[in-house]
């Protein structure tokens, strides 16, 4: 597909500018760059574009310039960190990748925190047998699922032979293709240090990421961030993600927690972090995070917790149904709000680390960062906020997550790159899902491109298939 973007504003990644001018794509990839004007990466959006407007309008006939708008053209979000979907309990259809779609997403890793909702060679499978994605995918392999598969409780050491089988398990999916290894520590606590370092290195391949799920929130937030920078010391080149910041340390410990991890990549620039826009985090209601004590933890109680699920769909707890879906509905997802809004800012606005979802949808209910983490920033971080320019909210979630899957021809507005992008207004973004429904598409976003393909214009599903998995490169 042949198509030309005129007048339209992009991140120049090269030159560190916002650059005014025209986009040529065709054959899936961006062909032409045709610079009008650049500008300083730091400066007021607005204040560009009102510049833009006076440079064009001299161009333009009375007509012309009462019928064109200057759009943002931005390299298609890549969500590193979300859940994919469930084929094997949920049936052979796309759910939350089309909720990423909707909001600029092109590009999902899924298998994170541990939890790996099918094997590898399955996941493929089904998204070659479906024809193809909403969008590009890569998985990681998770961990915790393997480790409850051969029968290792959640507070229990493997043994030997069981560790041998889980390096091996590990390994083969990492061989066929698995873009890394991901943990969810506090998921199963009996899972120590050594451990982790041990199944890490037994892959010899060092073009690896490794992401983790904390040990401990809240209180022993400072500790789990230590945990985890001394991992990174021990596993060579290979890369570690510190996963979701936000709902580890965004309960008093976000300032400190930020000191440690920016200043041990100034030695390990390996290391680094993802985090989210919201401030509650959502996970299965029978998880080990909900365990006797969480509550005193985070100085909150059970009327905190919102549940997304039949028969307590959109209700508040209290401690007899928190206990009885603890028992009868384990799986169900819970939405915990106990996050500082500051520390949540905080995170996303630090020099280092990425934006990132952790989306997760159970039979098509969730938090609605599964719905609105992209354009929410830009609409309250940015736009409203004035905490994090454009450039640089952009920049967190294309082209830093594209280097660091390796992706070198995703995430940039360049020539040769992949034509993966999303148009939008840049006045009009914003997040649409909200926590009681979370199927309110986001506003502003005009069309998403995958291989240069038209995939979704207006929240209309043009192509659902342009997506394929991505083996790690």
């Amino acid at each position: 597909m042949k198509k030309y973007f005129r007048n339209c504003i992009y991140p120049n990644f090269n030159n560190k500018c916002l650059t005014f001018g025209n986009v040529l794509i065709d054959e899936g990839k961006i062909k032409n760059l045709e610079c009008i004007e650049n500008f300083n990466s730091e400066e007021d959006v607005n204040e560009i574009i009102n510049l833009c407007g006076k440079i064009i309008s001299e161009r333009l006939s009375i007509e012309e310039e009462n019928n064109f708008n200057i759009n943002i053209l931005s390299p298609g979000f890549i969500d590193i960190h979300m859940h994919e979907e469930n084929f094997l309990s949920e049936g052979a259809h796309f759910v939350i990748s089309e909720m990423m779609l909707k909001q600029g997403v092109t590009t999902c890793i899924g298998g994170q925190c541990g939890v790996q909702n099918q094997s590898l060679k399955t996941f493929i499978s089904e998204i070659n047998a479906l024809g193809g994605a909403p969008t590009n995918y890569m998985l990681f392999t998770g961990y915790n699922q393997k480790r409850v598969a051969l029968g290792i409780g959640h507070y229990s050491k493997p043994t030997k032979s069981q560790l041998n089988e889980l390096k091996k398990q590990i390994n083969e999916e990492i061989n066929d293709g698995a873009a890394g290894i991901s943990f969810g520590i506090e998921y199963d606590p009996g899972i120590s240090t050594e451990e982790i370092i041990d199944v890490i290195n037994s892959v010899e391949s060092d073009d690896i990421i490794v992401a983790a799920h904390y040990r401990e929130d809240g209180s022993g937030a400072i500790d789990s961030i230590k945990e985890m920078i001394e991992i990174q010391k021990n596993i060579g080149n290979k890369k570690f993600q510190i996963s979701h910041l936000s709902s580890c340390s965004a309960m008093g410990s976000m300032k400190e927690s930020l000191c440690l991890i920016n200043k041990a990549m100034e030695e390990y620039p390996q290391l680094d972090f993802d985090t989210y826009p919201y401030n509650a985090f959502s996970t299965q209601i029978g998880s080990e995070v909900f365990s006797e004590g969480c509550f005193e933890g985070w100085g909150k109680s059970y009327e905190d917790i919102l549940l997304t699920d039949d028969p307590y769909k959109n209700i508040y707890c209290n401690k007899q149904i928190f206990e009885e879906c603890r028992n009868k509905y384990p799986e169900m997802l819970a939405i915990a709000f106990v996050m500082n809004e500051q520390e949540i800012e905080d995170a996303v606005v630090n020099e280092n680390g990425m934006v990132a979802s952790d989306g997760i949808i159970n039979h098509g209910n969730g938090h609605p960062r599964a719905a609105g983490t992209f354009p929410r920033v830009i609409r309250k971080y940015v736009r409203e906020n004035h905490s994090i320019s454009l450039y640089k909210a952009i920049e967190k979630m294309t082209i830093k997550p594209a280097n660091r899957l390796n992706l070198k021809k995703k995430g940039r507005i360049e020539e040769g790159a992949d034509a993966d992008i999303v148009i939008f207004d840049y006045e009009k973004i914003a997040d649409g899902a909200t926590y009681e429904d979370i199927n309110i598409p986001p506003r502003g976003i005009y069309e998403v491109y995958i291989s240069g393909e038209l995939a979704l214009k207006n929240n209309e599903k043009y192509n659902e298939n342009l997506g394929k998995f991505m083996l790690r490169r």
